[in-house]
């Protein structure tokens, strides 16, 4: 059966008496996005979505239909948000978290507006919304402006100490999320600002909470399981390192494929890359590279230009074992990233292969 859209769904302030009005219109938006409501709108019960690859390769796999109608479905029980909302969706819609700002809009009757991405999404609009979807980066550069936002889910990439400490006094009401493209975005999410007691103990006791109908457990590896019929025919094994507080809440811990093993500790580079972030405001990573006596050895890889103080202000940090102390520094000009500006780790210490 072919899918159609809610009797309030508007796009571009616009309402459609029909699919056919509705595809028209949106290639005045898009090719993207009349791309993926042509997809949408045919006799195909599912839809093929490109993985981000912050974690591999990036690949095409296929998502139903109705599980994404569910998804929606969840995020507005979850938020309430529901006819009548004023969304804005200011990332590509090329991947599922820019897809699924649509098909919420659709399902659910929003009223949505549509932009170009770009790193600084609210600095021409003077609407303000209910509802929105952006990454860290955007966030940072939209302080300014993100008062124009009621809700916003903030997803792509880790949140920051000194991003977090910058939102804690918006009137925003701004979440972090947790999920991946083969399970419909987010299944989970974070509360990030408007605590009410001390602001530094209020995000370090902050956690997940999954969605409507989703089910979580640990395997042996500490790895969480996610089981979620309405949007997954089949339980899902991630590499994500977890901390299980009940039935329905969870912390996130790191990737248990990045995990390095250095002479017998096993350090989680997530943990100590959010220690890192108060003393280092450009971007970095930690890596675990070959070494024939550690096996793998911590290295710290620095974008930008290099900082002779940068260790000394390490070393000095409380709360920072000796073995999460990188054995050595690099600095790149500029790290390569993955198609949706993630850092691609991986590509970004070939970079390195010359150095050490």
């Amino acid at each position: 059966m072919r899918n159609t859209f809610h009797k309030d769904f508007r796009l571009q302030g616009n309402a459609f008496k029909s699919v056919e009005e509705l595809l028209l219109f949106s290639k005045s938006i898009s090719m993207d996005v009349a791309q993926f409501l042509e997809n949408w709108f045919n006799e195909s019960t599912i839809i093929e979505v490109k993985t981000s690859g912050s974690t591999g390769t990036p690949k095409l796999i296929q998502l139903q239909k109705k599980h994404m109608i569910n998804s929606a479905k969840a995020t507005g029980e979850f938020f309430n948000l529901f006819e009548n909302t004023t969304a804005l969706l200011c990332i590509s819609v090329n991947f599922i978290a820019g897809k699924m700002m649509l098909v919420r809009a659709i399902t659910l009757g929003w009223q949505i507006d549509v932009m170009e991405p770009s790193s600084g999404p609210l600095k021409h609009i003077e609407k303000e919304y209910d509802f929105s979807a952006m990454v860290p980066l955007q966030v940072t550069n939209s302080l300014q402006n993100i008062h124009k936002i009621k809700k916003l889910i903030v997803g792509g990439g880790v949140v920051s100490n000194d991003l977090l400490l910058k939102i804690q006094q918006l009137k925003t009401k701004l979440f972090a999320t947790y999920g991946m493209t083969e399970t419909v975005t987010h299944i989970a999410i974070k509360k990030l600002n408007n605590f009410d007691s001390v602001i530094s103990s209020a995000v370090e006791k902050s956690h997940y909470k999954t969605l409507p109908n989703i089910k979580i457990s640990t395997d042996a590896r500490g790895c969480l399981i996610i089981d979620a019929p309405k949007i997954c025919d089949e339980k899902i094994v991630t590499n994500d390192l977890v901390e299980l507080l009940s039935e329905s809440e969870f912390n996130w811990l790191g990737r248990f494929d990045t995990v390095i093993n250095s002479g017998g500790i096993k350090l989680i580079p997530e943990q100590i890359e959010e220690k890192l972030s108060e003393v280092i405001k450009q971007r970095f990573f930690v890596a675990g590279i070959p070494d024939a006596i550690l096996g793998e050895k911590l290295i710290l890889v620095v974008e930008g230009i290099e900082n002779d103080n940068l260790f000394e202000n390490i070393k000095n940090m409380e709360f920072f074992s000796k073995y999460e102390m990188p054995k050595e520094l690099f600095f790149v000009n500029s790290f390569l990233e993955t198609d949706t500006q993630k850092i691609n780790r991986k590509e970004t210490l070939k970079l390195l292969k010359n150095i050490y």
